[in-house]
């Protein structure tokens, strides 16, 4: 029956935004915190919930902007605020301590709030959240802050201008989410799409999150700020990545060694949605690492 019944859903305060989270019950147990990537939500972690609320509290939070969150005013998305959404959930959950859960985006938020708050986390996953690959970064870095400040204003004007894309059926926008994770089966993408959708007075179907989450922030990304939070984190930490996927092998560039106790698990036949491509894999590493 546990596996059958959902969560609850929950609402929280930041920055005076009415954030939302589900929580799968539990609350005696070890409280997981699982945070969602970028144009993502909080029901993406469903299949790992399901397996893990036997022996944890999880908790699982829509970001600013996506799922049934607030949109941010203004449509400034930085990392820093996701990171302060973070610290007021937990604090509004009362939980001393947690495990954090991130995929891309949410893996970096999750690893700069235990670089900020190291006492505060037990343990610490992150799929594919260190941030841009080396190489990337090497030719971002090149770029005049005029070039940077000129494109995000053109960013802007442009997601002004942008209507939100309506799908005349569920199906098609099951199939355009097939398209962006050729890993998912048919009944994945169908589960992810129904709570990713809302539906429009006319009949058809638009995402949830915000199109203003489409773009970066202007300013550089701070290699060393980020190293130095990093070497902050007290608990172990799992580096997780899909072999298949754009990310790069944390420890071949490098990217591992700020860590006081980290250690990488590559997944094969899983590209960057590893914990949808690989449940199962994702889940025993999972595993084995908190009871280690």
């Amino acid at each position: 029956m546990s596996d059958v019944v959902g969560p609850t859903s929950h609402f929280f305060v930041s920055q005076r935004l009415r954030l939302h989270y589900v929580d799968w019950g539990n609350p005696a147990a070890p409280a997981v915190v699982l945070v969602h990537g970028g144009r993502d939500h909080a029901r993406n972690w469903d299949w790992v919930a399901r397996d893990l609320r036997g022996d944890f509290h999880v908790i699982a939070p829509d970001l600013r902007g996506h799922g049934d969150s607030a949109w941010a005013v203004g449509g400034m998305y930085a990392v820093a605020d996701f990171v302060l959404d973070l610290a007021n959930l937990i604090d509004a959950l009362g939980e001393k301590q947690v495990i954090l859960v991130g995929h891309s985006l949410g893996g970096a938020i999750s690893l700069m709030y235990g670089g900020i708050y190291p006492e505060r986390v037990a343990k610490l996953v992150a799929i594919e959240g260190l941030g841009p690959p080396p190489a990337l970064l090497a030719r971002l870095v090149r770029r005049e802050p005029w070039e940077r400040m000129a494109e995000w204003v053109g960013q802007m004007r442009g997601l002004a201008a942008r209507q939100p894309r309506r799908y005349a059926t569920l199906a098609d926008a099951a199939a355009r989410m097939r398209e962006e994770n050729q890993f998912l089966s048919e009944e994945q993408a169908h589960h992810l799409t129904i709570h990713s959708v809302n539906r429009n007075e006319d009949g058809t179907f638009s995402w949830k999150f915000d199109n203003y989450v489409r773009t970066f922030a202007p300013y550089r990304f701070d290699v060393e700020d980020m190293r130095a939070l990093w070497s902050r984190i007290a608990c172990p930490v799992l580096l997780v990545r899909g072999e298949d996927s754009w990310a790069s092998d944390p420890v071949k560039d490098g990217r591992i060694q700020p860590f006081q106790d980290a250690r990488l698990v590559t997944i094969p036949k899983a590209g960057h949605w590893v914990h949808h491509d690989q449940l199962d894999r994702f889940l025993a590493a999972v595993r084995a690492f908190v009871a280690a």
